[in-house]
């Protein structure tokens, strides 16, 4: 059975077991004070282009997205986010159990507009009885969407230019930034992103990494103090150097973006066969992540050999699903796949 479900089924990078492997008996500092860290820090701040950037790690995305808005919000706001978005749909309400409402927008593809934020913000700040409602003092975003599907360079630049306009932080949630990033159809850099957005969670557990993601304030005033709330969480990590050896390795000689890239091309060589086949995709998507709508019958006899993620039913005889590669993903895997969508 080849598991094409998510992007985290496996352990971690064979680079990173190998650190890890290396380093394991080595006395360092602890909660994040050690010398790769610090070397971590560094690389990501320099690969952002942002060398002021405030870096702290967390253990997972859940974690990391909870506690970066329930910081930077106060006690009455919430968080702008599309009706797809993570935080609205797969996190348990982590956001509103942390107090903070998520003000949702409908969105066709996974990602909201600059109009969208302008009009959801100018409706509860021009309320005359504003001091009733939960207004936004965040926008969340995720770089690719929840559906695979990519902002542009201009699509982002529009929203944080309404952000700031507004007085509120916009904020991507980046847990496969690095597919975003790898694929060819991305205009966006890495230091577009940290130009136009306030915060920016930088996934490493999608990536390769073992566990573990970046919270990278690009002003370093915005995480004042944050390392007590942090640990006041309970997410400040002891032997916090598990964490940034991992992003040391990944940030070393462009791995986090090279280990991304094949998934990429795995991704589309599936997304052609299936369109070869006059298959459809509900998403526009280029990056790790594709959701055709496939006849039901195709897939009880794929399912055979093959696990993907069940998205909903497009009618009575069709199904939408998610095909995910992975930094492990091996091409060996997708040869087979192909021929098996191809005898159809």
């Amino acid at each position: 059975m080849i598991n094409f479900e998510c992007d985290y089924t496996q352990g971690t990078l064979p680079e990173i077991l190998s650190a890890l492997c290396e380093t394991n008996m080595q006395q360092t500092l602890t909660y994040g004070e050690d010398e790769y860290s610090a070397e971590a820090r560094e690389l990501i701040r320099k690969f952002f282009g942002c060398p002021q950037a405030s870096v702290h790690f967390m253990t997972g995305g859940t974690q990391a997205n909870r506690l970066a808005i329930s910081w930077l919000l106060r006690p009455h706001q919430g968080v702008i986010a599309a009706e797809t978005g993570h935080i609205s749909v797969h996190e348990t309400g982590a956001i509103e159990a942390a107090g903070h409402k998520v003000l949702t927008l409908p969105s066709a593809d996974g990602k909201i507009t600059a109009r969208q934020v302008a009009d959801t913000c100018d409706a509860c700040f021009n309320d005359v009885n504003r001091e009733h409602i939960v207004c936004p003092g965040m926008v969340y975003i995720s770089q690719p969407t929840e559906n695979g599907t990519l902002y542009s360079k201009a699509e982002l630049t529009a929203l944080s230019e309404v952000c700031r306009q507004k007085g509120v932080k916009l904020y991507m949630d980046g847990a496969r930034l690095s597919y975003a990033l790898a694929s060819p159809y991305c205009d966006l850099t890495a230091e577009d992103c940290a130009g136009l957005c306030d915060v920016i969670c930088m996934g490493g557990t999608k990536a390769g990494a073992l566990f573990g993601e970046a919270l990278v304030f690009t002003d370093p005033r915005d995480a004042a103090d944050i390392r007590c709330y942090i640990k006041q969480s309970g997410a400040l990590l002891a032997k916090g150097r598990l964490l940034g050896l991992q992003f040391a390795v990944l940030m070393r000689d462009g791995l986090y973006i090279r280990a991304a890239k094949g998934a990429v091309t795995e991704a589309l060589r599936i997304r052609k066969a299936l369109e070869d086949k006059g298959i459809g995709m509900y998403y526009d998507s280029y990056t790790n992540q594709q959701f055709p709508v496939m006849p039901d019958e195709w897939l009880e006899k794929l399912s055979r050999d093959y696990l993907t993620s069940f998205w909903f039913k497009a009618d009575e005889t069709h199904s939408v699903v998610r095909f995910c590669t992975s930094w492990a993903t091996e091409s060996e895997q997708t040869d087979r796949l192909l021929k098996d969508i191809a005898a159809l």
